[in-house]
C-alpha cells in the first residue's frame, strides 16, 4: 500500500511540476508588472487546484488499469483484482486532494502578494530617455529641430525605451 502511495505521489508531483513550470513562465512573461504577474499566477494556480479537485472525483470512478500509477507499479507490488480498484482509487483521491490543498495555499499566497503590490502602488512605466517636449501654445510657432546626424551623415536612432519600476507615483 505504501509503495502505491509513493508511486501516486510521484506521478501527481510530476504533473503538478509541469503545470507549475507553465505558470512560472507566464509570470516571468508579465514580470514588467509585479501585481499583474502575481494576479495571473494566483488565477492559474487556482485553476490548477480546481483541476486537481476534479481529478480526485474522477479517481473514484476511473478504471484502475487505466491510471498512470498502475502502469508504474511492478507486477509484484500490484494488489489482487478484488482489492485493486478500491486501493488505487482511494490512494489517488487522497493524493490529488493533498496536492489540491498545497496548490490552493500557494494560490492564496500569490493573491495576497498581488494585493500587497496593489496597496503599495507598485506600477511599471516605460520611461523614455528622451521625453517628449511639452506642448507649445497656439500663439507661439515652434521651430522644427533638425534631425541629429552622426559623423558619417546617417541619422542617429532614438534610444530604446527602458522599463523602470516606480512606487507611489
Amino acid at each position: 500500500m505504501e509503495h502505491m502511495r509513493r508511486i501516486a505521489f510521484e506521478t501527481v508531483l510530476r504533473a503538478c511540476g509541469f503545470g507549475s513550470l507553465a505558470i512560472f513562465c507566464v509570470m516571468i512573461g508579465m514580470s514588467f508588472n509585479p501585481r499583474l504577474a502575481f494576479q495571473a499566477g494566483g488565477f492559474l494556480t487556482t485553476i490548477m487546484a480546481f483541476i486537481l479537485i476534479l481529478k480526485s472525483r474522477e479517481a473514484l470512478t476511473k478504471d484502475y488499469r487505466r491510471t498512470e500509477m498502475w502502469l508504474y507499479l511492478d507486477k509484484d507490488f500490484r494488489p489482487p483484482e478484488a482489492y485493486a480498484q478500491w486501493a488505487s482509487s482511494t490512494i489517488l483521491r487522497d493524493t490529488y486532494l493533498t496536492f489540491a490543498l498545497w496548490t490552493s495555499l500557494i494560490s492564496i499566497a500569490m493573491w495576497v502578494l498581488a494585493l500587497l503590490f496593489s496597496l503599495i502602488g507598485t506600477t511599471s512605466t516605460l520611461a523614455f530617455d528622451d521625453p517628449k517636449p511639452p506642448r507649445q501654445m497656439q500663439t507661439q510657432r515652434a521651430t522644427p529641430t533638425p534631425p541629429q546626424h552622426s559623423v558619417s551623415g546617417a541619422p542617429i536612432p532614438a534610444p530604446a525605451p527602458s522599463i523602470r519600476y516606480q512606487v507611489l507615483p
